[in-house]
């Protein structure tokens, strides 16, 4: 349990960091007037996109021993404690300051997280490999809705409804992580939950590009935090046997939604005229060809 919630708690410090990376390098390139996959060449151009990505690989392998050791609605959980990861990054190197109401919501995630750790009981043994072949097609679903946002959307709904989607692809990618039947090149290359898993990761890591184009980082990255943290923590426990310790399941959904909501109360530091994003120096911007805007 501690070795899981560790490597949990890392993962969250390592994407805090990425985050804020990505954010840098999807700002400095053209403006993706669709979901065009060569966006995504445009952005790991920069090195902090370079960075940003292998760093996002380093919380994957630890989330993955996450998701492998403890219930997805306490690796989940902790992985939204990449939030306070970029408020604290924020004071410490940018000079924000923090409220009372925010300290609040620090300790909130903590206690939040305290909660879940008291009340999760066994990983669940259920395979549903069926459930793999279902989450394949929710990608081709997301794609499609991805495509309609970005090519006809307006306005900073179109961030939330990319972040959303981009939460929905990520928690794609925590359920597929569970599924793995085992890590041997031919376990890997017969498991769906392999392919489901790639193809979630890389269209999550565009739609969120794009929504970071399009509005406020706060608007893209709360639902995405949001829908990445709930959604496989009721896969979990409805259909892969996550278990929760006998009386404690009042304390779970407390500790389950305290850990929410207060992760959310932190998410501002992510955007705004004095946000960690804004305030990392830029790359310069792609010179123009053709009369084409690079800032978009």
């Amino acid at each position: 349990m501690i070795l899981g919630l560790s490597a949990a708690l890392a993962a969250a410090g390592v994407y805090g960091v990425a985050a804020i990376l990505q954010a840098t390098s999807a700002r400095s390139v053209e403006r993706a007037a669709a979901l065009d996959p060569r966006l995504l060449l445009r952005i790991l151009r920069r090195p902090a996109a370079a960075l940003a990505l292998g760093l996002m690989l380093v919380g994957f392998v630890l989330h993955l021993v996450a998701v492998r050791l403890v219930p997805l609605f306490l690796a989940q959980a902790g992985i939204a404690v990449s939030l306070v990861v970029t408020a604290l990054l924020a004071v410490l190197r940018f000079g924000e300051r923090l409220s009372r109401t925010e300290w609040i919501a620090v300790g909130g995630v903590i206690a939040g997280l305290a909660l879940l750790s008291g009340s999760a009981g066994a990983v669940g043994d259920r395979r549903h490999e069926g459930l793999a072949y279902l989450m394949l097609g929710g990608v081709v679903v997301l794609g499609a809705l991805g495509s309609l946002v970005v090519t006809y959307g307006r306005g900073g709904l179109t961030s939330a409804a990319l972040g959303l989607l981009a939460g929905c692809g990520y928690a794609i990618v925590g359920v597929s992580a569970r599924l793995l039947p085992g890590f041997r090149p031919d376990q890997l290359a017969f498991s769906p939950a392999s392919y489901s898993l790639a193809t979630a990761g890389l269209l999550a890591f565009l739609l969120y590009s794009i929504a970071l184009q399009r509005g406020a980082v706060t608007l893209a990255t709360t639902p995405m935090i949001v829908t990445q943290t709930v959604v496989p923590a009721l896969v979990g426990v409805w259909l892969l046997g996550d278990g929760v310790r006998p009386g404690w399941g009042p304390a779970a959904l407390a500790g389950f939604a305290v850990t929410v909501v207060a992760a959310g109360a932190l998410v501002r530091f992510e955007g705004g005229p004095h946000s960690p994003a804004d305030a990392v120096p830029q790359d310069p911007p792609l010179p123009a060809r053709s009369g084409v805007d690079p800032t978009g």
